[in-house]
C-alpha cells in the first residue's frame, strides 16, 4: 500500500504539474462537461465537490408495462451542477419525436464470466461485476482493448458463445428471468448489410421477417425506425457495399444496422461498438441519436473503446472495466470524481474518456518504455510516469471502499426486492411469410447484383460460345463420336468450375442468415428453401442461355424433346453444384478457402468423371467407389451422351452398321437401357436435394448448438442462484 500510495502522489502531482503550468492554463479555470438534456457549469479539479448518494425512488406501476425511475438530487451541489448554462448539443434538424417505448430495468449481480481454455474453464474474463440501468437512460461499459466489454454485454444480453460459462444472477424488471424474443435488440459490432437494397427496403423486409401481421401495418414500424435513427433523407438511397463504388457513409450504415432492431420496438437494446469506425462528428451524431432514442424510454447498452468530450457528456452511467475487472460504476460526473479521490484528476483540457484509458491501459506501459530514452522538450510525456499496474489496483480498492460502490448495492437492492412486469413474447412472422419474403427479397437482390448474376450470365454465354465454336462442324459421321464426347465433357466439366465464380454471392447469403438467425429472424429451413425458390429462375436462365448457344454450335441432334432433357440436364448439374457450394462455404465461412476446397474437388470428379479413362477401367479402390459414384460430372455427361447417341446407328462401310451404343463403347460407358438417361437425370435431383439437406443439417446443428448452450446457461443459472 506505500507503494501505491507513493506511487499515486508522484503521478498526481506530475499530471497536475504537466496540465497547469505557469506558461498555460491558470489554476482557476475549469473543465467544462455537457450532460444531456440538461446545462451543465463548470466543474472545477482543484476544488471538486462532495459527491453524496443519489435518492432513486422505483415505482412499479400496477397493470404497466415498465419500471418508472425518478432521480431525486439528494445533494445540493448536484442540484447546482444540473443548473449551469453550457448547451447540449442540439439534435438532427428536421428529428420527428418517435413513440414512446416502455423500458425495462436490468441489475447484474457478482457477474463472472469464464472462457473454456485447453483444458477447463480457467480463464476469467469478467470478475464479480455489478450494476444497473433504468428505463431512459444510457449505460456505457467502457475500457481498454480485451477489458470484457463485449463479453460483459453479452452476458447481461443472454448471448454468451458456447465456450462461456457465467456465474451470478441477471435481473429484468426485478425478475430472474431471461429477456424474450422481442422485447431485446443486439446490434453486433460488425453487421451485415444488404447492399443492393435502399435504407426502407432493408427495413421493410427486416420488418416482415420480425413481425406479425398483415403488410400495412409494418409500414408505419418502418417509418418510426427511419425517423428515430434520423435516416429520413437516406431512406430511398441505396446502402451500398460490394457491387457498388458509393453508398451510405459509415455513420448511416451504422444507424441502419441499429434501426433493423428498432422495428420490434424493444424494451432493451444492446449495441456493441455504436462508434465503431467513426469520425469524431458521425459519433456525435450517432450519440445524439442514441440519446432521442433513450428518451422515449427505451433502456441502451453498449459499449465503447474511448469518445471525444462531447460524446462522453450524453452518457447516464459508466461501467469502467480493465482486465475484467471493475473500476467504477455509477454517474459520469462521479467517475471523474472517483479518479481524483484516488489521485488522478483529470488534466485541463483533456477528455474524460481519454484520462480514464490512459490511466488503465497497460498498452501505455510499453509507450513509457520507449519514451524514456527521448526527452521531449514540451513536456508532453512527463506525466506518463506511472506503471499501470498500480494505477488499475489504486483505483479498484477505492471503488470497492468507496460511497459509491455502496450506493449501487442499495440500487440494486431496491431494483431486486419487488418483482415488476415480466416482458413479454410479441410474437413472430409465421415460417411461409418468411420463405415468401425472403425468396422476394432474394430475387430482388439478384435482379441487381449485376456482378454477381447477370455478368454470371455473360461469362456462361462466352464460355459455351468459345466451346461451341472449337467443336462446330463436327457432323454426325463416326469418326465424330470421340470428338462430340471430348466436347460434351468440356462444357460440363468447364461450366461447373466458373459455378465458383458464384462464392461471394453465396457466401454474402450465408452471412446476411447468419446475422438474421442470430436474432432469431430467420431459421435454416426458411433460408434453405428461400434461396432455393429465388436461385430457379436464375439459374434456368444460365441453363437454356448457355444450352442453347452449344447445342445448335455443336450441331447435336435436331430434336425438340432431346434439346429440353439436355436444358433439364444440364440446370439439375448447376442445382447440383449451386448445393455443394453452399456446403463448402457454410463450412469454411472464407471464400479464399471456400474456392480452395471447389477447386480441388471438381478436380478430383473431373479425373473419376470416366472421360480420361474409361469408368470400368478405373481402380476400383478410390476412383470407382466411392469418388466415380459421387462426382455428379459422371451422370450429367453419361445421361447427355445416351440423350444423343441411344437409338442412333453409323454405317460401317456399304453394308454394316452399328449402334450408337456400340460405337461411344470405346470412347465413354454408357448404359444400353432406352430408360437409363432418365434414371441419369433423378441422380442428379437426389443429388441437388441430398446437398441442401446436408446443408439444413450444418445450420441445424449450428441454431440448435447455440439454443441448446443458451438453455444449458439458463438452468445452471437458475439453478445454481436461486432466489
Amino acid at each position: 500500500m506505500e507503494e501505491i500510495q507513493s506511487q499515486s502522489d508522484n503521478y498526481r502531482s506530475s499530471s497536475s504539474s504537466a496540465s497547469s503550468p505557469s506558461s498555460r492554463v491558470p489554476s482557476s479555470n475549469f473543465f467544462y462537461l455537457r450532460k444531456p438534456g440538461s446545462i451543465r457549469q463548470p466543474i472545477s479539479f482543484e476544488d471538486s465537490p462532495e459527491w453524496e448518494d443519489t435518492d432513486i425512488e422505483v415505482r412499479l406501476e400496477e397493470g404497466g408495462d415498465s419500471i418508472n425511475a425518478a432521480t431525486t438530487p439528494g445533494s445540493p451541489t448536484l442540484s447546482k451542477l444540473n443548473s449551469g448554462s453550457l448547451p447540449s448539443p442540439p439534435l438532427p434538424e428536421g428529428a420527428v419525436v418517435a413513440r414512446k417505448i416502455a423500458g425495462a430495468s436490468v441489475v447484474w449481480k457478482d457477474l463472472t464470466v469464464t472462457i473454456k481454455g485447453k483444458r477447463k474453464y480457467s480463464d476469467k474474463v469478467v470478475k464479480s461485476s455489478n450494476g444497473y440501468a433504468l428505463p431512459g437512460t444510457m449505460t456505457v461499459i467502457m475500457g481498454p482493448a480485451k477489458s470484457g466489454k463485449s463479453t460483459l454485454l453479452r452476458a447481461i444480453a443472454g448471448r454468451l458463445p458456447p465456450a462461456a460459462k457465467m456465474y451470478g444472477e441477471v435481473f429484468v424488471n426485478g425478475a430472474k428471468s431471461h429477456i424474450s424474443y422481442g422485447s431485446y435488440g443486439f446490434v453486433e459490432r460488425e453487421t451485415t448489410l444488404i447492399g443492393s437494397l435502399t435504407v426502407r427496403e432493408f427495413l421493410y423486409y427486416s420488418a416482415l421477417l420480425q413481425l406479425p401481421g398483415f403488410f400495412c401495418q409494418r409500414k408505419s414500424v418502418v417509418e418510426d425506425a427511419i425517423h428515430a435513427m434520423s435516416l429520413s433523407d437516406y431512406a430511398n438511397k441505396l446502402i451500398g457495399g460490394q457491387c457498388y463504388m458509393k453508398g451510405l457513409p459509415s455513420g448511416e450504415r451504422r444507424r441502419v444496422s441499429i434501426a433493423r432492431e428498432l422495428v420490434m420496438r424493444p424494451h432493451i437494446l444492446f449495441i456493441d461498438e455504436p462508434l465503431y469506425h467513426l469520425d469524431s462528428v458521425s459519433a456525435l451524431l450517432m450519440m445524439v441519436t442514441l440519446k432521442k432514442l433513450a428518451s422515449t424510454g427505451c433502456t441502451l447498452f453498449f459499449t465503447i473503446n474511448q469518445s471525444s468530450t462531447e460524446v462522453f457528456g450524453l452518457f447516464d452511467r459508466i461501467c469502467l472495466l480493465s482486465n475484467g475487472n471493475t473500476l467504477f460504476f455509477g454517474e459520469t460526473l462521479a467517475c471523474l470524481q472517483h479518479f481524483s479521490n484516488a489521485g488522478f484528476p483529470c488534466p485541463i483540457m483533456q477528455s474524460p474518456s481519454d484520462h480514464f484509458l490512459r490511466a488503465i491501459n497497460t498498452d501505455f506501459d510499453r509507450i513509457i518504455a520507449m519514451c524514456k530514452s527521448w526527452q521531449d522538450d514540451h513536456g508532453e510525456f512527463s506525466s506518463v510516469n506511472m506503471d499501470t499496474a498500480v494505477a488499475i489496483r489504486t483505483l479498484e480498492a477505492t471503488y470497492k471502499s468507496s460511497a459509491d460502490a455502496a450506493a449501487v448495492e442499495t440500487m440494486i437492492l431496491r431494483l431486486t426486492e419487488k418483482e415488476g412486469p415480466l416482458l413479454k413474447s410479441k410474437g413472430k412472422a409465421s415460417n411461409a411469410t418468411r420463405i415468401a419474403v425472403l425468396t422476394w427479397r432474394s430475387l430482388l437482390i439478384m435482379s441487381r447484383e449485376w456482378k454477381y448474376y447477370w455478368l454470371r450470365l455473360i461469362l456462361y454465354m462466352l464460355l459455351t460460345l468459345c466451346i461451341g465454336t472449337v467443336f462446330s462442324g463436327l457432323g454426325h459421321s463416326l469418326s465424330s463420336v470421340v470428338t462430340r464426347v471430348a466436347a460434351i465433357f468440356v462444357f460440363v466439366s468447364f461450366t461447373s468450375l466458373l459455378s465458383i465464380a458464384g462464392v461471394p454471392a453465396l457466401m454474402k447469403e450465408i452471412k446476411i442468415y447468419a446475422s438474421e438467425e442470430s436474432n432469431l429472424h430467420s431459421g435454416a429451413l426458411v433460408f434453405l428453401l428461400g434461396q432455393l425458390l429465388s436461385s430457379i429462375p436464375f439459374l434456368f436462365l444460365i441453363s437454356i442461355s448457355s444450352s442453347l448457344v452449344f447445342y445448335f454450335l455443336v450441331g447435336l441432334r435436331d430434336e425438340f424433346s432431346l434439346l429440353m432433357y439436355f436444358v433439364l440436364n444440364f440446370f439439375m448439374c448447376l442445382l447440383v453444384n449451386e448445393g455443394l457450394i453452399l456446403v463448402i462455404a457454410s463450412l469454411w465461412r472464407d471464400v479464399f478457402w471456400s474456392v480452395m476446397t471447389l477447386v480441388s474437388i471438381h478436380v478430383v470428379m473431373m479425373l473419376s468423371a470416366g472421360y480420361f479413362r474409361i469408368r470400368n477401367a478405373l481402380p476400383g479402390a478410390v476412383w470407382t467407389y466411392p469418388v466415380s459414384y459421387v462426382a455428379f460430372h459422371t451422370y450429367s455427361i453419361q445421361g447427355l451422351l445416351e440423350n444423343e447417341y441411344l437409338g442412333t446407328s453409323f454405317a460401317v462401310g456399304q453394308v454394316r452398321t452399328i449402334s450408337g451404343f456400340q460405337a461411344i463403347r470405346s470412347a465413354y460407358d454408357i448404359s444400353l437401357e432406352s430408360n437409363s438417361k432418365w434414371e441419369n437425370l433423378l441422380v442428379l435431383f437426389l443429388m441437388a436435394v441430398g446437398y441442401r439437406l446436408v446443408l439444413f443439417v450444418l445450420l441445424f446443428i449450428r441454431v440448435k448448438n447455440n439454443t441448446f448452450m443458451h438453455k444449458l446457461f439458463r438452468f445452471h443459472h437458475d439453478t445454481n442462484n436461486p432466489r
